[in-house]
């Protein structure tokens, strides 16, 4: 039995619709730019400010981020990667992903352990688990690219977001399914 109350539940859905729509805006935005370097250095840039926004939204109206340890050191993370990534791109395409890949490994661990905590309270949240546990994987494959030969683009992070807001999506949905079968089955 779930003790979400039915505010935080419906809040939380639209929380994850509103974070895959941004990603994916992000990804049709971050295809079109990827041989303008100005827009696609802007995006990489806000990709992780609006990650440690998103994060401190949620934290908030969770209890707060005294309360939300995990994001709260998510929303640190992203804060921080957004102004190394702001210095990265100025500088080398294969810094920007090293930066993400580390960014998607912590990240990941921190949505994962996030995941966990809140399947007690809320339930559907494997779709968030299985989303820390790749961005985990990701991340060491971003890492892995940056090292190689050829420069990185945009098109390198793009993937990476794009799964991002698939599983933001399968999670709104599913909780979106499980608000309709508790007003069918009321128990």
């Amino acid at each position: 039995m779930h003790h979400q109350t039915k505010p935080q539940s419906t809040w939380l859905r639209s929380y994850y619709y509103t974070r895959a729509g941004f990603s994916i805006f992000w990804v049709i935005a971050a295809t079109s730019a990827a041989s303008l370097s100005p827009v696609a250095s802007l995006l990489l840039v806000i990709y992780p400010a609006w990650d440690a926004l998103a994060n401190l939204v949620d934290a908030r109206a969770h209890g707060g981020l005294a309360a939300n340890r995990s994001q709260m050191l998510n929303v640190f993370a992203s804060s921080v990667m957004t102004i190394i990534v702001l210095f990265a791109v100025m500088k080398d395409t294969h810094a920007v992903l090293a930066a993400f890949g580390i960014w998607a490994i912590l990240s990941g661990l921190l949505q994962l352990y996030t995941g966990i905590r809140r399947w007690r309270s809320v339930g559907a949240q494997w779709a968030m688990i299985l989303s820390g546990a790749q961005s985990m994987l990701a991340g060491g494959f971003m890492i892995k690219q940056s090292l190689g030969f050829m420069p990185p683009t945009i098109l390198d992070v793009a993937p990476y977001a794009a799964f991002g807001a698939f599983y933001f999506l399968v999670s709104a949905v599913a909780l979106t399914v499980a608000a309709y079968r508790g007003r069918r089955n009321p128990a």
